[in-house]
């Protein structure tokens, strides 16, 4: 599909859980004074975005999203995945079919508020696209071989021909001479930032489960198996990890008591 009419109305959704298997009631965890939700919030505000959304299951984190004067939407419980709580806020919001949604990650109160409009206006110029994302390159032979390193094989136009948890594209004859080094192509690595056009938002969750996706566990590749086209943006370098445990929330306050 392309979209000819290209709309400036952008929404942040900042998808926020409290339960957690490695970091309980991670979005309200203190950091330096402020809820972790409000450190994310505050990015998205830096981005210069005025339709900000909390989406959550909990009572608890509505209320102190409520309480720094952050919008909340109340989702159900029920999603299976992220996309399916932020397809909810764009049908229950009445947003038009080719506003644009970011999905901003409720544990990354480090993000480069930049990477946030860059993905927007990826998407609001590539008009054959129903959602983009970002990518980086790989510097390191161990980050090219670690699983939990998502690659992206990009084509001339840099939309998305693949992603995985493998290492591709697969240098068959350096590797096979038993070779540690980096393929001579770009590889990339995948950056779980996405933007998508609310129509194509509200359509991905009617999709049925993509076999790749199943096999590879990765959500993306339910729209990609499907004929979505995902329009990637290669960024320099990866963004501040995002916190996940004791030690990541103990490493993002000490470099904000820095800052």
């Amino acid at each position: 599909m392309n979209y000819i009419l290209l709309t400036n109305q952008i929404h942040i959704v900042i998808p926020a859980r409290f339960g957690s298997s490695r970091l309980p009631g991670k979005p309200l965890r203190d950091i330096v004074g402020h809820p972790m939700i409000w450190h994310v919030y505050q990015r998205a505000l830096e981005a210069g975005f005025s339709s900000i959304v909390v989406a959550t299951d909990d009572e608890r984190i509505a209320e102190v999203v409520k309480g720094f004067g952050g919008d909340v939407a109340m989702t159900s419980v029920n999603h299976s995945s992220g996309t399916e709580r932020l397809a909810e806020v764009a049908e229950k919001s009445g947003w038009a079919d080719d506003d644009i949604v970011v999905n901003l990650q409720g544990d990354e109160p480090l993000i480069d508020s930049q990477l946030i409009s860059d993905v927007a206006d990826l998407l609001k110029n590539s008009s054959g696209a129903g959602l983009a994302t970002l990518v980086t390159p790989i510097k390191t032979f161990a980050d090219f071989t670690n699983p939990n390193v998502v690659k992206a094989v990009l084509s001339h136009s840099n939309e998305a021909l693949y992603f995985s948890r493998a290492p591709i594209p697969w240098p068959r004859d350096e590797f096979a001479a038993g070779s540690e080094i980096l393929p001579e192509t770009d590889v990339y690595r995948h950056i779980g930032m996405y933007a998508y056009r609310v129509d194509t938002l509200k359509r991905i969750p009617t999709l049925s489960a993509s076999p790749l996706e199943q096999l590879e566990s990765l959500e993306q590749l339910r729209p990609l198996q499907h004929g979505i086209t995902i329009q990637c943006g290669i960024i320099a370098s990866a963004p501040a990890h995002g916190v996940d445990t004791e030690e990541d929330l103990a490493r993002v306050i000490d470099i904000i008591k820095q800052a």
